[in-house]
Order: C-alpha cells, then sequence, then structure tokens
C-alpha cells in the first residue's frame, strides 16, 4: 500500500512553518520542515508553492491525503483575514491552485490545543503542580507576535478545542505601574487590549514606555545589539535573562506581571482545572523567568479565588511546534488517517 503524507502549516504574523509528515502514528513523523519569514513573501501562496517544491517534499507532493493550516486569525467559512499580518487566506482556493485534495483552515489555538493532548512530559515545565481534576477543561494560552488562547472541554472520549480571541479583551491594570502603561498606551490606540502588552510588539511597548518614563536607559551594549538584529522583543529578552540591561529586566518583569494575571483571569473565566498550558513563541524563550514566581503571583492573585487558582496545573509548553502538531493530528483526521 502506498505511504501517505500529510502537509500542515503554521501561520503566524512573523513566520511560517510548513511540515510534510509521514500519515500513522500516535503524533506523525514529520520527513520534511522549513520556516519562512513572511516579510519576504506577499501571501501565503508562494510560501507553499515553494515548499512542495522542495527536494524532500516534490517527490511525495501526489500523495499527500490532507492539509491543514494553522492561521492567526478568526475562521470563518474556512477564510481568514490575519489579524498582525495584512493577509488573506481562502482555503478552499488554496487547495484549487495548489492541487491538494482538501486544505483545512484552524485557528492557531484552536491547533494548539489540538496538539498539548499528544506532548510528552519531557516537554512540559511545570510551574505549579496543582491538583488536576480528569476530564475538566484546560486552557492553552501564549503570546508571540499575538496572544492566543483556547479551551478545551471533554465531550465523549476526547478534548474538543474551541477557538477564541480572548487576546484582544481590555487590558486591566493591577498597580499604579500597569495604571501608567495603560495611559501612555490609550494615548496611541485608545482601547488597549492584552494582546497589546503581552506579545512580542507588546514587550516592545513596555520597553518604550519604562525609558520614556524615566525609568532609565538602554546599555550602549544593547544599542549596538538592536543594530545587527531585527527582532528587538527577543533580544529585550536575552539580555533581561542574562541581567545584562537594568531596563530590559524592568520590562520583562512588567510583562511577566502582566502575562501571570492575564492567564489567571482566562483560568478564573473557564474553571481550568484540567491545566492551564502556557505555550507560543515567547514563553519557552523565558521559561527560567516565568519559573521564577512573579508570573504564578499574578496568577493566583484573585482575591476571594486565589485558593481555587493555587489547584490548577499550569504548564509551560517547551515544543514550539505544538501548534504545527495540532494541524498534522486534524490533516491526519481529514485524510482518514488518524490512529
Amino acid at each position: 500500500m502506498r505511504r501517505r503524507y500529510l502537509l500542515a502549516a503554521d501561520v503566524g504574523g512573523t513566520k511560517v512553518a510548513l511540515a510534510l509528515a509521514a500519515a500513522g502514528g500516535a503524533r506523525p513523523e514529520i520527513v520534511a520542515h522549513r520556516v519562512y519569514a513572511c516579510q519576504e513573501f506577499g501571501g501565503l501562496q508562494p510560501i507553499i508553492s515553494d515548499f512542495l517544491q522542495q527536494p524532500q517534499v516534490a517527490g511525495h507532493r501526489g500523495a499527500i491525503a490532507a492539509a491543514c493550516f494553522a492561521v492567526a486569525g478568526p475562521v470563518v467559512a474556512n477564510s481568514v483575514t490575519l489579524t498582525n499580518l495584512d493577509w488573506k487566506i481562502a482555503g478552499n482556493a488554496l487547495a484549487a491552485e495548489m492541487r491538494l485534495p482538501e486544505v483545512r483552515l484552524l485557528n492557531d489555538f484552536e491547533a494548539a490545543g489540538l496538539g498539548i493532548t499528544r506532548l510528552a512530559a519531557n516537554e512540559l515545565e511545570t510551574l505549579q503542580a496543582g491538583s488536576p481534576v480528569a476530564q475538566a477543561a484546560r486552557l492553552v494560552i501564549g503570546a508571540g507576535t499575538g496572544l492566543g488562547v483556547g479551551l478545551l472541554t471533554w465531550q465523549d472520549n476526547g478534548y474538543a478545542v474551541h477557538p477564541s480571541e480572548a487576546g484582544h479583551t481590555d487590558f486591566a491594570p493591577v498597580d499604579e505601574l500597569q495604571d501608567k502603561l495603560m495611559l501612555h498606551l490609550r494615548r496611541t490606540y485608545g482601547r488597549v487590549s492584552y494582546e497589546r502588552v503581552v506579545s512580542g510588539p507588546g514587550l516592545m511597548r513596555i520597553f518604550s514606555f519604562l525609558q520614556e518614563t524615566g525609568a532609565g536607559l538602554p546599555s550602549k551594549q544593547l544599542r549596538d545589539a538592536d543594530k545587527k538584529r531585527q527582532d528587538t522583543a527577543e533580544l529585550i529578552a536575552e539580555f533581561a535573562l542574562a541581567r545584562l540591561d537594568p531596563l530590559a529586566v524592568r520590562a520583562l518583569d512588567l510583562f511577566v506581571a502582566v502575562y501571570g494575571a492575564f492567564a489567571g483571569n482566562m483560568a478564573l473565566a473557564t474553571l481550568a482545572r484540567g491545566g492551564v498550558y502556557i505555550a507560543g513563541g515567547i514563553a519557552p524563550k523565558i521559561a527560567p523567568k516565568l519559573k521564577e514566581g512573579a508570573f504564578m503571583r499574578a496568577f493566583t492573585n484573585k482575591g476571594r479565588f486565589s485558593e481555587v487558582l493555587e489547584t490548577m496545573p499550569v504548564h509551560v509548553v517547551m515544543n514550539p511546534q505544538v501548534g504545527l502538531y495540532g494541524a498534522l493530528l486534524e490533516a491526519a483526521r481529514m485524510g482518514g488517517v488518524t490512529k
């Protein structure tokens, strides 16, 4: 019997990760993987086309059973306009253009929710063991270019994943410094969502806010490094973790506090007694900072409901490909090759 393959993509506001995997098994075996910078392309179609022409992929193109693309935005009628990138994607049109049997678009945190159900223990860092409740609601949250949230509820014999746009809920400051940050951002954006703060661009906004309000100036070392790097947010985080720049340290401290408070809000809203999973592009890179305690203090600081939050397991997802695996699992279901 001819082996069948699955095509998946994780389409964010900055990068597109693509994978071809052999169908079968608990987790599809990736045979080809490539990451593209969004800024180098005018849309998703030329990226898919380039990937399908790669030597490791081209020979299997006729054996692709199904394709699923996780996308950072709300999916309606198998189409999406990305939230943080001016791309419009239509799954049915892509399937026709790329001569694929079927293309399904999936919200990126719906895909991440599917992916966490197959994670191994060594792909998680536990921030709070809590007291997990079998078949209770789970929550997956992740900051990257944007801020995503997905809810998992038990249905029949497994978890069903519900996408959301909860990252765009109103930012709620919890202390005087965060009040000042809110006022600072309101001058630019009017309404301020959590995504304006808890994201890669959000970390840069926090850094600028602290600098502009007299908290200090970036070190010469950081300024020099910034001239050579494109990802300023990643650079700020690296300098903060290494304690090479006091302003970067303060920015990451504030970022982590707001991130923890937001995660706690979402956990309280959903009563995620089955576990809270912190995914996305940023969390694995700052896991040592998340483990220091400030994140969990903000997470559990919910007044009369603090004790409820203390019972919920909280994990950092260390596998940055969790959304890609989720898309592959959905492609396997679509292609009828799920085990």
